[in-house]
């Protein structure tokens, strides 16, 4: 069975497909252990955010990895309250320090605060430009939301990060992300443990002798995903990242597609107030 860990991002970076993310990762001990495990175990993608508060953490768990920068994928979040074109540069400065690193591999917009994310991304660019990050994105935008930046960008957002899980699958904006040649990316990849008890995917899941997340995540993976599922317990992460070893049926892939009832369990893009 032949599958690729990494992706070719539309500027040629390569991303892990299966990462940690920290979203809720306590600052401290529980941040640094998580990453530094996450590291130990075979992952090489971190996903954080300035408004985790964590970053600090996330960063001396890399460094207590042992495992070489260059080999890390470190992705980091603009916060709402830092948009805005000389806040953006500020606020991707501060990520940066707090990191302890010389640069991202990734910077996304986490939410598309109106009237501000276009001046957000002209930031992004030049950041993107100055090499400090590799790699500029975007997160939460919906369709609509991309065709209004995509009027005045330079650079063409490289990923979109959305919630998508068996029950929120995101298929109509997923196909514009493809056809505008933009990743997609999973938050609440296991639909916050939501569906862990999902009898279609329990029963999946006995059929390869793996765990119902573990069905998910390699869903995920089979249908072009770029997927962080969070943990903070080393055996958990460990068996999050064991999805390599088998592959989902055709119809398999079906079933799991067919539970998806559009139901969100974060915020409409369209309507937050934060």
């Amino acid at each position: 069975m032949s599958f690729k860990k990494t992706k070719e991002l539309a500027n040629g970076s390569i991303i892990p497909r299966l990462g940690l993310g920290v979203w809720q990762v306590k600052d401290g001990a529980e941040a640094v252990d998580s990453v530094k495990w996450a590291l130990q175990a075979g992952y090489r993608l971190i996903d954080t955010a300035a408004a985790y508060k964590n970053e600090v953490s996330v960063g001396e768990g890399i460094r207590a990895s042992g495992i070489p920068r260059e080999d890390i994928f470190v992705t980091t979040k603009l916060w709402n309250a830092d948009q805005g074109y000389e806040s953006t540069l500020k606020a991707f400065d501060e990520s940066v320090t707090k990191l302890g690193l010389d640069y991202v591999d990734l910077y996304l917009i986490h939410w598309p605060v109106e009237g501000k994310y276009k001046d957000s991304w002209r930031a992004m660019e030049e950041i993107y430009q100055s090499g400090r990050a590799k790699a500029i994105g975007v997160s939460n935008f919906h369709e609509h939301h991309l065709e209004e930046l995509l009027k005045e960008a330079k650079v063409v957002p490289m990923v979109d990060q959305i919630e998508i899980h068996p029950t929120l699958t995101q298929e109509p904006l997923r196909k514009f992300l493809s056809e505008n040649n933009i990743a997609v990316e999973a938050w609440s990849p296991l639909g916050q443990g939501k569906i862990l008890e999902n009898p279609t995917l329990v029963e999946i899941g006995k059929k390869y002798n793996k765990t119902a997340a573990q069905v998910i995540i390699r869903w995920h993976l089979q249908s072009d995903i770029i997927v962080i599922p969070k943990s903070v317990h080393e055996e958990r992460i460990k068996q999050n990242f064991d999805v390599f070893d088998f592959e989902l049926s055709g119809a398999d892939m079906e079933q799991i597609n067919n539970l998806n009832t559009n139901e969100r369990l974060g915020p409409d893009p369209d309507n937050f107030d934060f």
